[in-house]
Order: structure tokens, then C-alpha cells, then sequence
């Protein structure tokens, strides 16, 4: 028999049970950590920065280019009744990205028949071209916003594109996993640690309340 902290003996059956338990939970709680870290700092420190954007000062700087569009191109643009949305032709994609070094891919521009207007919005800023389609002026405008707009936006998934949302996804299994194997630790150990539970239901108590009482 195996004594247990209490004093009093422990069959060898759960003792090893306990064991194997407490080596995969450490073994998963420090892996998930592990995966966690630098993502959990940045969601901690863009918590702060999102919850006072008010009072951080973002500079926006504006920079523009223009081109104008070959006339050959400009002519075979498919005619647009009313106001329509649809993705780029081809080559008008491949002069987009020779001149201005953007890939507009599939996104859908909004057509109608004086001009052409593609936005394309972005963490941290925000940019678009516009095609003016009598004389073929293309004008490509880039807005950013600072590093701390850029974090903040990717604090929030917003404009980030499919890659970055499916990193959340995954950030927020692993931090799932970092906090289920860190709470059935907590429940292992609660036996010598009094206060175990009381702090777990502070951790729960206090947003509750603060919810309940001055959240309207």
C-alpha cells in the first residue's frame, strides 16, 4: 500500500492511476503553454491597447499612386448596366499587380458604368483602387493606421484573410487544452492547496458580478 499525503494508505492501483494522470496533464498543459505563449502575450497586451483605443493617438498616413490603363484594356471591359459586383478579369488583374504590386485574386469590385472601385481593406489601415472607365486613370490609395491599429485588428480577425483565421482557430484549441488540463491539475492538487477553490471561484465570481451590477 501506498501512503497517501494524509497519512492514511493509498491502493497501489490508484496511486499508479494518479501517476499516469498527473504525467499526461503536465505533458499537455506544458505542450499547449508551450503553443500558447507568445499568442496569449499579444492577446493580453492588444486586450489592453483594444480596451483604451480611445485614448491612443493613431496617426493615419495616406500614400497614392496612379497609372493610367492601355487603352486596349480599358476597351475590352465588359459593359455594366446599374451598379453590379463582381471579381476582376484576368488581365486587369495581371496590370494591377505589375503596376501597383497588388494581387486582387477573387475579391469582388463594384462595377458600374463610370468607374471600377476595388476595395481592398487591411489590418491596421485600410486601401482600394479606383479605375475610371472613360479615361482609364487607375489611382491606388494606401491608409495605415500604426502598429497598434495593425495588433488591435489582429486581436479582432479583422481583414485578415483565411490563414490568420484559421491560426485562431487553432490558438484558441490550444488555449482551450492549456486550461482544461490546468484546471483537473488544480482539482489533482486541491487536496493539499485549501485554497484551491475558493480562488477558482474568485476567478468566477468577479467578472459575474462586475457583469451583473455595472454592465447595463
Amino acid at each position: 500500500m501506498t501512503p497517501s499525503k494524509s497519512g492514511t494508505a493509498r491502493p497501489p492501483l490508484v496511486a499508479g492511476n494518479r501517476s499516469f494522470w498527473l504525467k499526461q496533464l503536465h505533458q499537455w498543459h506544458w505542450i499547449s503553454s508551450a503553443i500558447c505563449l507568445i499568442g496569449m502575450l499579444l492577446f493580453a497586451v492588444t486586450g489592453i491597447t483594444l480596451n483604451h483605443a480611445g485614448q491612443i493617438e493613431a496617426s493615419p498616413r495616406t500614400t497614392a499612386r496612379t497609372a493610367t490603363m492601355p487603352a486596349a484594356l480599358l476597351e475590352a471591359l465588359p459593359p455594366t448596366q446599374g451598379e453590379v459586383k463582381r471579381a476582376l478579369p484576368q488581365p486587369v488583374r495581371d496590370w494591377i499587380s505589375r503596376e501597383f504590386g497588388v494581387t486582387a485574386g477573387e475579391r469582388e469590385a463594384e462595377w458600374s458604368a463610370d468607374e471600377i472601385y476595388l476595395p481592398l481593406p487591411r489590418p491596421g489601415g485600410d486601401a482600394w483602387i479606383n479605375i475610371d472607365r472613360e479615361s482609364g486613370e487607375a489611382r491606388h490609395e494606401v491608409t495605415t493606421r500604426g502598429w497598434v491599429s495593425y495588433l488591435n485588428d489582429l486581436h479582432k480577425g479583422r481583414n485578415t484573410g483565411t490563414a490568420w483565421s484559421w491560426f485562431l482557430d487553432v490558438f484558441a484549441v490550444a488555449c482551450l487544452v492549456f486550461c482544461l488540463t490546468g484546471l483537473f491539475l488544480l482539482h489533482m492538487h486541491a487536496g493539499g492547496r485549501p485554497t484551491t477553490w475558493p480562488m477558482v471561484g474568485l476567478g468566477l465570481v468577479v467578472p459575474v458580478l462586475l457583469a451583473i451590477l455595472f454592465i447595463h
